[in-house]
């Protein structure tokens, strides 16, 4: 069932993170499987008591009964040095720093003031030096948290449409959007980096078996091999599934938070139509999942993560009494004069975002 209201929607986000970790160890040993598997099919190893391809099932299977804990102890490796350094990872991939009151303190003051009014502990603020105009928030838990924006969106938008951006990405926090998605991009990327460079060996080495004698061509393999590559194809296909699966409505939920919280759909609006085409960070795909808008061209629509900025303006129209207007003049200096706030009428229709 689907996430009406905010709380519900915090449930499913929890629930969706602990289907996330609990289907883990079952994925990760269908993969290790497979590539035992897969390995007998091109080596041309098997059980001695079994023929050709019946006794490579068999041995992939005796292999995995031997060496399952050791791939659970190493992917509890793998999270615990994701859990502990995963900022400093999605730092080294945009270019993020941290910045303190005395570097940005109109930046500064914004978050904090937003905070001070729901009191949310203040999350760290990072700043990227890039002219795209983006944001995004990352953590795990309280203390954790972090907001990271980008010069380019930080030298385009006014202070109310600052606010507004800030406004969404707090409510990524609030609704614990940030450590659903942390968790997706850390379990997530074993699956699709293994179906990766499965795949792509594949295609260099032209994805011929190569057996050293005649016994081993005559042991079969075949079908062992199409097995082995359907199951990571599977693995890999349930990893892009689970991505697409995080609900785009996040994002219009985020933009309703960031409403509630600024009493300013106009805002909202402003900012988005600024952003719009503007937007585009060269980053990893499961880190580009978390800004706050994620261009998706013509092709990939139907995959992308974001709902388009369109019908995100279309919702805070529909459903917040937001008004569209021009959008400013390029020529317009960072965070110039504040957008005219509008609050949105009582007894508005019910959106997207419940």
């Amino acid at each position: 069932m689907g996430a009406y209201g905010l709380q519900t929607h915090i449930w499913s986000n929890n629930w969706r993170s602990v289907l996330l970790m609990a289907g883990f160890p079952v994925l990760l040993v269908l993969v290790e499987y497979a590539l035992f598997l897969l390995y007998a099919g091109f080596a041309g190893v098997g059980d001695k008591n079994y023929q050709g391809d019946a006794g490579m099932f068999v041995w992939a299977g005796n292999m995995l009964v031997q060496s399952w804990p050791f791939a659970i102890v190493g992917a509890a490796i793998w999270f615990g040095i994701a859990y502990f350094f995963y900022q400093a990872i999605i730092d080294a991939a945009t270019g993020a720093h941290p910045v303190t009151r005395q570097q940005e303190p109109k930046l500064y003051n914004l978050l904090e003031n937003l905070c001070i009014s729901r009191g949310i502990t203040m999350p760290t603020l990072r700043l990227m030096e890039t002219d795209a105009m983006n944001a995004f928030a990352t953590g795990l838990h309280k203390g954790q948290y972090s907001i990271t924006v980008t010069r380019g969106i930080m030298n385009a938008l006014n202070d109310d449409e600052m606010e507004a951006v800030l406004g969404h990405e707090l409510t990524h926090i609030r609704n614990s959007d940030v450590r659903l998605m942390v968790i997706a991009v850390v379990f997530v990327g074993i699956f699709s980096f293994v179906g990766q460079m499965v795949f792509r060996g594949l295609w260099y080495s032209g994805g011929a078996p190569r057996r050293s004698s005649s016994r081993d061509r005559d042991s079969g393999g075949g079908i062992a091999i199409i097995v082995a590559l359907v199951l990571i194809a599977v693995a890999y296909g349930l990893a892009i599934v689970i991505r697409f699966a995080l609900s785009r409505n996040r994002e219009f939920l985020a933009d309703a938070g960031s409403v509630e919280l600024t009493k300013n759909p106009d805002a909202m609006i402003s900012a988005l139509q600024k952003i719009s085409g503007h937007s585009n960070i060269n980053a990893p795909s499961e880190v580009r999942e978390m800004f706050f808008d994620n261009e998706a061209s013509s092709f990939d629509s139907l995959f992308a993560t974001h709902p388009s900025i369109s019908k995100r303006i279309e919702a805070l129209v529909k459903y917040a009494g937001g008004h569209v207007v021009e959008p400013a003049a390029a020529t317009a200096g960072p965070w110039s004069t504040p957008t005219p706030k509008t609050p949105a009428p009582t007894g508005a229709p019910k959106g997207p975002w419940g």
